[in-house]
């Protein structure tokens, strides 16, 4: 009995669908990547993009004749005052977020291009492990970045457990890493081989490099090392794991566990560091530390930043418009940039009163873990933020437009710029990627 072509044939002559070439549409089944027929009557590739059907993203606006600077010592400092802004106000905040139109990475846009064929934005789980069978075909990338902006020169093994922080001591050939696999690994920036460990027996919290000396966090104690004269320093007096580190004032800065941030001043008779101060006020771990224009900033995972004046060690602010855990937080230009689980960046800047507010929101998609500003081959700002989906990404600021994009097996939680537009990453799983800024 033909009741199935019958009934196709009574619903044509009835009015129904007209019968759709099948070479014309896209193969569900190899769309998900599971499609075994052979041959398939359906398309393997997706149908051609029409010109100017809204392909094109955004190109950065950068702030005319503003150098951004992300060194701590010029934030939050009021402009001179001009003929076209008497008072010295600030005059930036409403290019936050806003770009004009082109194509990521300077590409074209508009003008009868037609934009290739575009691979999911996630890293291929089957590539990772050397067994895809799709090759150029997959919908996913095959490729540990995407960028024409920066390209990833090698990668550095080594580490078994996540890497929670990097530092390039100044005068020095080498790299430091450190991780919760206990080691800190020292690499031979030359050759880029790993030329010592030193096992702490703990967890490793954190590490910064200032000057000669590399600081690393660990529970109950503060390691450094004097990478010039070799000394090596052992400072106690915490509770808990020692989850942030920053220098400023010639003091050394420790956020702890208990929510707590531990005060060293810098002694340049011993060449040591004596206990200066416990700053208290936060109810939980202080996870990220930054100082700028003679103040510090705490980031907590009390969902607060605090404000301290340098020179009383007093808090004079308390911002609270996050609602999950400050992550990190950064100084640029007259700005200060604050990261959190809560899925948003935001930008703050001074008031009149000298108060901060936010003056731009960001929003992602998902918690955002670290932020590491630095500029471009043409001396252009940007802002890395690692974002727990296992991806990094690069804007251009202060528009926010993507630059880039960076994959990872496991999240990234340290990220560290170089001489030379050089810039590090370190994620999940112990691997440490050196990263390149493209000079075009």
């Amino acid at each position: 009995m033909d009741v199935d072509n019958g009934n196709k044939r009574l619903y044509n002559r009835l009015g129904g669908a007209p019968s759709v070439d099948k070479s014309q549409q896209v193969c569900y089944h190899w769309r998900a990547g599971r499609c075994n027929r052979h041959p398939c009557l359906y398309r393997h590739s997706e149908l051609p993009q029409a010109a100017g059907n809204g392909m094109a993203l955004k190109r950065s606006q950068m702030i005319p004749s503003d150098d951004g600077n992300f060194s701590g010592s010029q934030s939050f400092s009021r402009r001179k005052p001009n003929s076209t802004n008497p008072r010295g106000d600030i005059q930036l905040s409403s290019k936050w977020g806003r770009g004009q139109g082109g194509a990521v990475g300077g590409g074209p846009g508009g003008g009868g291009f037609r934009a290739p064929q575009k691979r999911l934005d996630k890293i291929c789980n089957y590539w990772l492990v050397g067994k895809c069978s799709y090759g150029d075909n997959c919908k996913f990338q095959h490729q540990w970045f995407v960028s024409e902006c920066f390209t990833m020169l090698t990668q550095l093994a080594g580490h078994e457990k996540v890497i929670s922080g990097i530092a390039f001591p100044m005068g020095s050939d080498k790299l430091y890493s450190g991780s919760k696999d206990n080691s800190v690994r020292v690499w031979d920036c030359q050759t880029g081989q790993c030329s010592a460990v030193i096992n702490l027996g703990a967890e490793i919290g954190c590490m910064i490099s200032e000057g000669p000396w590399v600081f690393v966090g660990i529970p109950n104690f503060v390691k450094a090392w004097n990478t010039q004269t070799n000394t090596e320093l052992s400072l106690d007096g915490f509770s808990g794991q020692v989850y942030s580190l920053t220098v400023g004032n010639e003091m050394l800065l420790a956020g702890t566990q208990d929510g707590s941030i531990l005060v060293w001043r810098f002694t340049a008779a011993t060449n040591g560091f004596e206990p200066a101060a416990s700053l208290k006020g936060h109810t939980s771990a202080v996870v990220s530390l930054v100082v700028g224009a003679n103040r510090l900033y705490s980031g907590s995972m009390d969902n607060t930043i605090r404000v301290w004046e340098l020179e009383t060690l007093q808090c004079i602010q308390t911002l609270t418009e996050h609602t999950s855990v400050v992550m990190s937080v950064l100084c640029w230009d007259l700005f200060l940039l604050s990261c959190s689980l809560d899925h948003t960046i935001k930008v703050w800047v001074a008031t009149e009163s000298g108060k901060l507010e936010v003056t731009y929101t960001h929003q992602e998609e998902q918690g955002v873990l670290s932020l590491c500003g630095m500029h471009d081959a043409q001396g252009k700002p940007v802002l890395i933020c690692s974002c727990n989906d296992n991806t990094v990404r690069v804007y251009d600021l202060p528009s926010f437009n993507e630059r880039g994009k960076i994959f990872a097996k496991e999240e990234i939680r340290a990220i560290q710029i170089g001489p030379g537009g050089l810039f590090f990453t370190g994620d999940g799983t112990g691997e440490l990627k050196v990263w390149k800024w493209s000079e075009q």
